[in-house]
């Protein structure tokens, strides 16, 4: 016994000198029972509602990483910044004129550790969705505009962007003034010029829900004439979001947005994280959610817990990619949902960086040339992609 105690304690202190020597602190340490002992695998055989199987193209990722060669005048310091030479990560995507538009998260090294920088949001464009060409300046950002207060210092983190049949471009992202986050929503028409409309959330119910945290934002799509475009359920759109939860909004504009809530007024959650799964910690929503033929799918990043609750065969903390299915008919009804999740971090760039325990942080998705690219961010630092060609679908 006390042989086997001074083995856990060595791991222990193997593990504390490993977090600290790289810079970051692990959330929590699992039970030697608990360890997982082989690289963590992703569901075998995925359901007929659920879509994949989602493939990372050979020696292509990352797609998306850190340089400190672009450089942007920051508005709100009056000087030059490298503006993505920290990281790059945590991308939405959209086509636009036969291309795929990514826009991404990129951090600055205004400080040391997640939230603790300046979030702002680039654009990289491709015509074969591996092969990126970059802005080299940010399109959405802090500024001296109406919206400071909610984005400085913080800045603008976590798009994920939808386009309806007219061709409007609509983000939804997370304004971060390193006090509360706060959904916030803009609009283009080019993807470079963006109008911001704040947040959401600020005028529904009075206002009841404009000073609570609120992340991760996944609009109702559906894929027409080879496109996926936004849609209505009942003369309304519809959105999933949340991060602890999955919650609903309903909108008439798609600019401000009112959440679904209970007959007392508090927010409904739809789904909830599962002791002993894959998502036990959070069930955060991810790229826009798609109405399929059977039912809606939203696929999401469901987060490990550690110790006893957790699923002991993924890494304790890490992110992994899950898919929910609701009802056409009434989207608040949740149905089912994958037990394992349809994609895990894997790669070497997904188990490093700003998030060792791993990530595979899903925001991303469009149809393109016949194929759906799914875009995501790798361990808060970079950006990769994977492919589902439903043509090969068994």
């Amino acid at each position: 016994m006390k042989r086997s105690k001074s083995i856990y304690s060595l791991f222990l202190f193997i593990q504390f000198c490993i977090a600290t020597s790289s810079g970051y602190a692990q959330v929590g340490v699992r039970e030697p029972s608990a360890l997982v002992s082989e690289t963590p695998k992703p569901i075998a055989k995925l359901p007929v509602w659920a879509m994949g199987p989602f493939v990372r193209p050979v020696n292509v990722n990352p797609v998306i990483s850190p340089v400190s060669t672009t450089s942007f005048y920051d508005p709100m310091q009056k000087k030059q910044l490298d503006w993505e030479s920290n990281d790059t990560f945590n991308p939405a995507a959209t086509v636009k004129d036969g291309k795929i538009y990514v826009l991404y998260r990129a951090e600055d090294k205004s400080g040391v550790g997640i939230g603790y920088r300046t979030s702002r949001i680039g654009l990289a464009e491709s015509t074969n969705g591996t092969v990126m060409k970059r802005r080299g300046t940010p399109v959405l950002f802090p500024g001296n505009d109406d919206q400071q207060e909610f984005e400085w210092t913080g800045g603008c983190e976590d798009p994920r962007v939808a386009v309806t049949t007219d061709g409007t471009y609509l983000v939804l992202y997370t304004q971060w003034n390193k006090k509360t986050p706060r959904l916030g929503s803009a609009t283009s028409k080019d993807l470079i010029n963006w109008k911001k409309h704040g947040p959401i959330f600020q005028d529904a119910y009075n206002g009841k829900f404009h000073d609570i945290a609120s992340k991760s934002a996944s609009v109702l799509t559906v894929l027409k004439n080879g496109k996926l475009v936004i849609t209505k359920y009942k003369g309304k759109y519809w959105m999933y979001w949340g991060e602890s939860h999955v919650y609903a909004a309903t909108s008439e504009n798609l600019v401000d947005w009112a959440p679904v809530v209970n007959t007392d007024g508090s927010l409904k959650e739809l789904a909830s994280p599962r002791k002993g799964y894959f998502d036990s910690h959070l069930t955060e929503c991810g790229p826009p959610a798609i109405l399929t033929s059977k039912g809606i799918v939203l696929l999401y990043n469901g987060k490990n817990l550690s110790g006893a609750n957790s699923d002991p065969s993924y890494t304790a903390n890490s992110y992994c990619a899950g898919q929910m299915l609701f009802s056409a008919e009434d989207p608040s009804k949740y149905i089912t949902r994958l037990d394992k999740p349809f994609m895990v971090p894997t790669e070497s760039f997904e188990k490093s960086g700003q998030y060792p325990a791993g990530t595979v942080f899903i925001e991303g998705l469009v149809y393109y040339k016949n194929k759906y690219m799914l875009y995501y961010g790798c361990a808060d630092s970079r950006v990769g992609v994977a492919v589902y060609d439903p043509s090969k679908k068994k």
